[in-house]
């Protein structure tokens, strides 16, 4: 679902990106983001990939595909990667310890057939490892907001202590619940999974207990303007399989203390290029990937992703640039045919130091 079109009163036909992004658009989609950022939303990511590796060698397994470090407490949710020979990325997704021998891997839509295959590609062959695809077993649902606590708080009696990056099972409503304290819209919130024949009934319960607080139902458009405020990158787009994590700026996630697959190309391969946020000065005029982006005259890179923040008024754009092209530099950037300037700019535009996912 890309929005709900009976959420477009509450927004603004006044934002209409200019040209062919406009085309394929609803002010449905600003009044999801502001419900997400000022009070609830509700976003069903059942279609979402979810990948579940168990067995005796399934942490040590892990643990050398993936450059950050997973195999961490029961409970714990890590951010990762997983690199080629080149040390490009391969995969990025979430990796939750569910238990000593279970890790549940989340991963986009899109890309889980991709990341299934190359998981099980280089499975050991000895039966320690077991790779399954449990997409259909699990329907999601994302909850996110300020008010998102308010919402979930009276539904479940176990307390919803758990920090951020950790995992709980809960009951919410009749519904047994896995909760994720993770977000892909940089707000307070968690991704609640449960068996599938549950779905519409913890959709029915999160929906009746948010409507006193507003919550909105939103759809990926949305969560798209969210991420983009935040930085998140998106695989096949923002990263791809030719780009590092260092060029990426996810360099965080890679682990200094271990070795994993990848990591010899990933050390002897010096940045050729960094990826950039980018603000255009017209905030109508919204790139929707690949626009050339020059500086000088001179064309430098192309966009990955970009679309319009709701909450920072601005157009937003990401794109691979040389990397002595620094917060500041200005740049134009193609779209339908008219050359609009922007700036490079820190990231992330929203909440910098991360405290609303953390309160």
């Amino acid at each position: 679902m890309n929005w709900y079109e009976s959420n477009a009163p509450a927004g603004d036909e006044a934002l209409r990106p200019r040209g062919w992004a406009g085309r394929l658009w609803s002010p449905a989609v600003g009044a999801e983001h502001v419900a997400c950022r000022e009070r609830a939303a509700l976003f069903d990511e059942s279609s979402f990939a979810k990948i579940e590796v168990a067995g005796p060698g399934a942490a040590d397994y892990l643990e050398w595909l993936c450059d950050n470090r997973v195999a961490r407490a029961v409970g714990q949710i890590t951010y990762t990667q997983m690199l080629n020979a080149r040390g490009g990325i391969e995969c990025d997704f979430t990796v939750t310890r569910v238990e000593e021998e279970l890790f549940s891997i989340v991963t986009g839509t899109a890309f889980g057939n991709h990341d299934l295959s190359w998981i099980r590609r280089n499975a050991p062959a000895d039966g320690s490892v077991r790779v399954s695809d449990v997409t259909s077993r699990w329907a999601c649902f994302g909850l996110w907001g300020p008010r998102a606590r308010d919402v979930l708080a009276p539904l479940t009696p176990d307390p919803l202590d758990f920090g951020y990056m950790t995992m709980r099972d809960l009951a919410v409503g009749d519904v047994p619940v896995r909760a994720l304290r993770v977000t892909f819209t940089g707000e307070l919130g968690w991704e609640l999974y449960c068996p599938t024949e549950f779905g519409a009934a913890l959709w029915r319960t999160l929906w009746e207990a948010g409507e006193p607080h507003g919550l909105a139902a939103g759809g990926y458009r949305a969560i798209d303007t969210l991420r983009l405020e935040k930085g998140y990158r998106v695989w096949a787009a923002d990263i791809t399989p030719d780009e590092t994590p260092h060029e990426a700026g996810l360099g965080f996630c890679v682990a200094k203390d271990k070795a994993f697959a990848g990591r010899d190309a990933l050390e002897g391969r010096a940045p050729t290029k960094r990826l950039r946020c980018l603000v255009l000065e017209d905030p109508r005029s919204v790139a929707l990937g690949n626009e050339p982006v020059r500086v000088d005259g001179e064309i430098v890179g192309r966009v990955t992703t970009g679309g319009y923040g709701y909450t920072v008024g601005r157009s937003i754009a990401y794109a691979y640039l040389p990397p002595d092209h620094e917060v500041g530099t200005a740049v134009e950037v193609d779209i339908f045919g008219r050359w609009i300037a922007g700036e490079v700019a820190a990231e992330p535009l929203f909440d910098p130091r991360g405290e609303r996912v953390r309160v």
